[in-house]
């Protein structure tokens, strides 16, 4: 009687046990009576019946997923590998139980789907250069697959692009070109500038000719200052000149 009184309790302990769990702020549980939903629980102290009822546990965390590097070929025929990152949450915990039998590996695979055929549509320089578009055009093709099982993708992000060596050695090339357009272009504008100026200059000083006798004496300080020795320097007679008038007009 001892015996049978406590395998009774060590049953009712065991049955109690299964039957008392406890769900964190950020779990929910999905429970099922006899095989048919009756509804999700939590968080805090859940009960359930014993051998009638069965619950499974749905986190509600954000989970980042890693999207493996996918073979894709660009408009342009390029064969690249890009590997992404992705986002998501469980927002339904019902859907994500009884719409889709792994919610985790479902969105992995749509991912990776999607990832290879909407790069497939852009040629390589978009790729590079319009990444936020992408990744958003990213995010709402995936969200809309994985809205029926209750999953909300909230960001798509490409981490890497994997270009073939000839590609790369191509761009470094194409790069050192534009490098050198653009420095003949800031050449070529910086010669007009300066011709532009000493047109300016040469007008002005053609209308005041004592602009250009105040420019050869600037030249002569600057040349005296800077090294001593003799240096012979045409002056032009416009310069004398007035010097010249002055004697004539004392000697006479």
């Amino acid at each position: 009687m001892f015996n049978l009184s406590a395998i009774l309790f060590l049953l009712i302990i065991i049955l109690l046990a299964k039957s008392i769990r406890i769900l964190k702020e950020y779990e929910r549980g999905v429970v099922f009576r006899l095989g048919r939903y009756v509804g999700v629980r939590g968080p805090g102290l859940i009960i359930l019946i014993p051998v009638l009822e069965k619950m499974f546990k749905v986190n509600l965390r954000t989970i980042v997923m890693d999207v493996p590097p996918q073979d894709v070929i660009t408009k342009d025929n390029v064969s690249i590998k890009v590997n992404a990152v992705v986002y998501f949450r469980v927002l339904h915990p019902d859907k994500a139980v009884l719409e889709v039998e792994d919610y985790y590996y479902a969105t992995s695979q749509i991912s990776q789907t999607t990832l290879r055929s909407i790069l497939g549509q852009f040629e390589l320089d978009d790729l590079l250069s319009n990444r936020e578009k992408i990744n958003m055009e990213l995010q709402s093709v995936i969200d809309k697959h994985t809205d029926p099982w209750g999953i909300k993708v909230s960001a798509v992000e490409m981490k890497h692009i994997d270009l073939p060596q000839e590609m790369q050695r191509a761009m470094a090339r194409q790069a050192e070109a534009e490098r050198e357009r653009r420095a003949k272009i800031i050449h070529a504008e910086g010669e007009l500038q300066s011709a532009e100026k000493l047109s300016q200059a040469s007008e002005i000083m053609s209308k005041s000719p004592i602009t250009l006798q105040l420019r050869y004496l600037q030249t002569l300080n600057e040349i005296a200052s800077e090294k001593n020795s003799t240096i012979v320097f045409p002056i032009p007679m416009e310069i004398i000149k007035p010097f010249l008038d002055k004697k004539d007009d004392k000697g006479e």
